[in-house]
């Protein structure tokens, strides 16, 4: 049996976690920050769809948003607010808001939101079982709406 904090639960702050984020960014350079937190999102994400059983589903796209959501959102662990998944073409776009990874950031920072985006990419792949190439298009902290993802087929 995993080991259960009594007093505190399972929630830390962002600032403990945006904490994380800069000292391996210090360590390892932003390239190298981006790769591993990328893939610790994607394995992230591949468990949360597993948790639902939603792995291998093939859910409809245009239900992924409010599933997502339940486990990531409000309602969750609170990484992001999924705002929409939509196909666009071959390419599957998801619009997030109040990401983890864009917290306590000042305007016009080059903040990426690796994290949050390799968690909607795991996501994404175990529940299509497709491989994807993801980017992040859009910025709250560059004067985007949204924090936009876009994860093209491979």
């Amino acid at each position: 049996m995993a080991y259960q904090r009594k007093e505190l639960g399972d929630f830390s702050s962002v600032v403990c976690f945006k904490a994380v984020i800069t000292g391996v960014e210090d360590t390892l350079g932003p390239d190298g920050a981006a790769v591993v937190f990328t893939r610790a999102g994607k394995m992230r994400g591949q468990t949360v769809v597993k948790d639902l059983g939603l792995a291998g589903s093939n859910m409809p796209v245009e239900d992924m948003a409010a599933a997502l959501d339940k486990a990531v959102g409000k309602d969750g662990t609170r990484l992001a607010a999924i705002k929409s998944v939509r196909r666009e073409g071959d390419n599957i776009v998801v619009d997030t808001t109040d990401t983890v990874c864009s917290a306590g950031e000042e305007e016009g920072s080059d903040r990426q939101c690796t994290f949050t985006m390799g968690a909607v990419w795991g996501a994404l792949e175990g529940i299509t079982g497709q491989t994807f190439l993801g980017e992040q298009t859009e910025s709250v902290l560059r004067g985007g709406q949204v924090d936009r993802f876009v994860f093209s087929p491979l």
